[in-house]
């Protein structure tokens, strides 16, 4: 209890001297130090405020400069954009001229095979394998393989519209993800540190399992890029096929129509030709038969004329047999009647053959007149089916270039 209440013991005068030179010391380090920490605290202030404002600065500029490579790649979508929009839309007015090529195919096949038909109707040797009939036959060839080749090519040009579309597809969806890639930069650079909607985001520094790198980036507008100006030009190309198609089949067409209808003139002026020829037969036949119809009327005539001499004839040799006696002598008479009687009834005998000679020839007449009637309406039949019915319904082909 002594212990416990027994007073501290006191220090030296040296004690106090070395603490108190010690507590100086010490508070002059702690002072010392506080200032290096202030005055290293301040440069980092600076330093951080500095390389921030610096950093923020260049984030600004890549912003920017990320910025422009955006409209520019976007531009450049936009114009392929527009091309490949305005060589489709001219494309479909291609498409458009071969359409209405196969719709004005049809007329004028239909009328060569409805020529071919009416030309069978066409009888006896006028129903011929002629220049005409083969010169349809190839028109009409001509015809089919120009709408398999426009079909072929229609194929072509739909399939190429198609690709054009895929193509123009393509860059839309680009543009669109560029838009709104621009939107978002243009925020993200209209953003300061006293704009009112900022804030922590913890999770913006993670990396999107589907991002990609700048290249990447490039490579895929670059190649929807490519691919539009690959379709275009295959359209291009395509369009010049076309042109050349439809001038070529239009060409083709015409001049087989012209060749047909050339035959066609050629045929029917062959045929007048050979009708008039037939006419001036049967006209010459005509007139023969009615030579011939005079000269039978002649020789009945001359026939009968001989009856009367004839009768005289045998009459008076008939008398003389009744000459009494001695005076039925052969005498001059007699002999001269019998050579009457018998030069008489040859003539007759003569013209009779001449008569069925001539009434041969008049039936001979009578037939060949009829043969040549009915050659003539062959030929009329097949003058009306050719210039008439195939040459007038040939008129109202209309082949322009479309």
């Amino acid at each position: 209890m002594a212990k416990l209440l027994q007073a501290p013991g006191k220090y030296l005068s040296s004690d106090w001297h070395i603490a108190n030179k010690m507590q100086c010391a010490s508070t002059e380090s702690q002072k010392s130090s506080s200032e290096r920490t202030t005055a290293e605290s301040q440069r980092l202030v600076d330093d951080t405020e500095k390389t921030t404002q610096k950093t923020q600065r260049d984030v600004n500029k890549k912003i920017e400069q990320r910025l422009e490579e955006i409209k520019f790649w976007k531009q450049e979508l936009d114009d392929k954009l527009k091309q490949i929009v305005n060589e489709t839309e001219v494309l479909l007015t291609f498409k458009t001229r071969i359409e209405k090529a196969l719709e004005r195919c049809k007329e004028p096949l239909v009328i060569a095979q409805q020529c071919l038909l009416n030309r069978e109707k066409r009888v006896g040797t006028d129903l011929v394998h002629d220049e005409v009939e083969q010169e349809l036959l190839r028109e009409a060839e001509v015809i089919k393989g120009v709408i398999v080749l426009l079909e072929r090519t229609l194929g072509q040009t739909n399939e190429q519209i198609r690709l054009n579309r895929s193509a123009k597809y393509l860059l839309e969806m680009d543009l669109r993800d560029k838009f709104t890639a621009l939107m978002i930069d243009d925020y993200c650079a209209g953003l300061t540190n006293n704009t009112p909607d900022i804030r922590y985001a913890n999770n913006a520094m993670k990396m999107e399992g589907n991002s990609v790198s700048l290249q990447d980036w490039i490579d895929f507008s670059n190649t929807n890029i490519e691919k539009a100006d690959k379709q275009r030009n295959s359209s291009l190309a395509l369009r010049a096929l076309i042109d050349n198609i439809l001038s070529q089949t239009v060409n083709d067409v015409r001049k087989q129509y012209e060749t047909v209808n050339a035959a066609f003139r050629n045929r029917v002026k062959e045929v007048k030709d050979a009708k008039q020829k037939l006419e001036t037969l049967l006209a010459m036949v005509m007139d023969e038969t009615a030579s011939q119809e005079k000269n039978i009327a002649t020789l009945e005539k001359a026939i009968s004329d001989k009856e009367g001499p004839i009768q005289v004839a045998q009459t008076r040799l008939e008398a003389r047999t009744h000459r009494p006696n001695v005076e039925l002598c052969c005498d001059i008479v007699q002999y001269r009647l019998i050579s009457e009687v018998q030069e008489i009834t040859n003539n007759v005998k003569r013209l009779k053959d001449t008569l069925a000679q001539a009434k041969a020839e008049l039936k001979g007449l009578s037939r060949q007149q009829l043969l040549l009637e009915e050659e003539i309406q062959v030929k009329e039949n097949t003058l009306y089916i050719d210039e008439v019915l195939c040459m007038q319904m040939r008129e109202s082909v209309s082949i322009n270039n479309v």
